[in-house]
């Protein structure tokens, strides 16, 4: 086997506490997507919302288990991408390591649009480009200055989250236990519960409803990334992924059920937040500013992980590749931070607020970012490829950090994922990125299949 980029390039510096790595693991399964998406997602499939994500949420757990174990095993990689190479070939790595690092600059674009229109909620005469360089300035910045400040910021933001769904949750139940009435009902879990249907709008919209879920699932993986980063990774590893699945049941399921409570789900519109409505059913006028604060933090947290994950990824490429241009990426800072590749992924999502003053293209702009978050479920599928070519391997752990029956859950999960992706399809809103995203998947894999099938040692 050749020798992978991991066991000879220099380590980024683990700066990165227990305390970081927990928040910022719940904070990285919460975001818009709940906040602002909810009430599609409702509306999709009323309470049966609640067995969506569970089921993606299982699936997605299969995927950090992986994730974890390969990382367990092998602590000094920063990114699962190498375990790609090293356990199906270089023709796989290339494929995996070039459209997931343009897939998540395409999140950070999305990202960064959206801080510049939450800020805009507030300061509707800036413009868009302005708010979205200056952002972008500050939060590379971060990135640049220190492994531990960047899990400081991280930190904050997954704790304003928190705070936001735990205080809806508080609400909810004290408001059901004591029989708080709504100008839309009683507030009771009977609202959730009662004539409890698993197609309540039909089986087609609850098939809609896993592609909406799973996207706000997207981006999970960073916690894997973000755990190599600390100083000690196999003793905070196994409990950071360990507790995603609590994380999922309390916060999504606990947010979601009580929303429905609140608000008797037949009545929630599908274009607004749910978080506001109840808010505002609370008494507390300004609601809509209070999520948009939050949803604001939400999008920043997740465009300064893109920022972290990106670069560590490009840092990758650049010493997986024999190319002239790419070796000045190679370099790391005083503070071992690869400053280069951070500054060149700042860069790339920086052109977000070029197409934001171009009309013209922001309809192909939306259009890329959907089909690149497409993408993700292919990298998901491979990574679990490459999981199980490593349970045969000779470097295979036995007393690592193991998965649970991986016979059963990682043949079932690429399944699943294969599912999600031919869904998309059969619906009007994703058929045409999933489209863009299969002929990426013929042309770029068709570029990545003249790669030599091992790297040069």
């Amino acid at each position: 086997m050749s020798e992978t980029v991991g066991d000879r390039r220099q380590s980024t510096k683990r700066g990165l506490t227990n305390r970081h790595v927990q928040l910022i693991a719940i904070g990285g399964t919460i975001g818009t997507g709940l906040f602002m998406g909810a009430g599609r997602s409702i509306n999709y499939a009323g309470p049966a919302i609640l067995c969506v994500y569970l089921i993606i949420g299982l699936f997605m757990f299969v995927v950090m288990r992986a994730i974890g174990e390969l990382l367990y095993a092998d602590p000094k990689q920063h990114t699962f991408i190498t375990f790609i190479t090293r356990y199906i070939d270089n023709r796989a790595g290339f494929f995996a390591r070039w459209s997931y690092w343009l897939t998540v600059v395409f999140m950070g674009m999305a990202e960064l649009t959206a801080v510049a229109q939450y800020i805009q909620f507030w300061f509707p005469n800036l413009p868009s480009w302005l708010i979205q360089i200056v952002m972008l300035v500050v939060l590379t910045l971060v990135n640049l200055v220190a492994v531990a400040v960047y899990g400081e910021t991280e930190f904050w933001f997954a704790m304003i989250k928190i705070m936001a769904i735990l205080a809806l949750i508080v609400t909810g139940i004290i408001m059901a236990v004591t029989g708080f009435k709504t100008p839309v009902g009683d507030v009771t879990f009977n609202n959730v519960f009662q004539h409890f249907s698993l197609f309540p709008n039909g089986f087609r919209h609850f098939i809609d409803a896993f592609q909406m879920v799973m996207f706000a699932f997207v981006g999970m993986e960073f916690i894997g990334m973000t755990v190599a980063e600390t100083k000690n990774p196999r003793k905070v590893l196994p409990k950071a992924i360990n507790q995603i699945p609590l994380r999922i049941l309390f916060f999504y399921l606990g947010a979601l059920t009580v929303i429905m409570a609140i608000y008797p789900w037949q009545k929630i519109p599908a274009d607004q937040s749910p978080f506001v409505m109840v808010f505002q059913l609370v008494g507390i006028k300004w609601a809509a500013a209070l999520i948009n604060f939050v949803v604001l933090t939400s999008a920043a947290s997740a465009l300064s992980s893109v920022i972290f994950s990106a670069s560590r990824n490009f840092y990758a490429l650049a010493y997986q590749s024999h190319t002239p241009y790419l070796q000045p990426f190679k370099k790391l800072s005083k503070r071992q931070l690869p400053v280069n590749a951070i500054l060149m992924t700042a860069g790339m999502v920086g052109f977000s607020a070029i197409i934001s003053v171009i009309p013209a293209i922001t309809n192909a702009f939306s259009f890329v970012t959907s089909a690149s978050t497409d993408l993700f479920l292919m990298i998901y599928i491979l990574i679990l490829i490459a999981y199980w070519r490593y349970r045969q391997s000779d470097q295979y752990m036995a007393d690592g950090f193991l998965m649970i029956a991986p016979k059963f859950f990682v043949p079932a999960a690429i399944l699943f994922f294969a599912f999600v992706f031919m869904t998309l399809f059969f619906n009007v809103e994703s058929r045409v990125p999933a489209i863009g995203a299969t002929l990426w998947l013929l042309l770029f894999g068709a570029v990545a299949y003249r790669q030599p099938k091992t790297l040069a040692k």
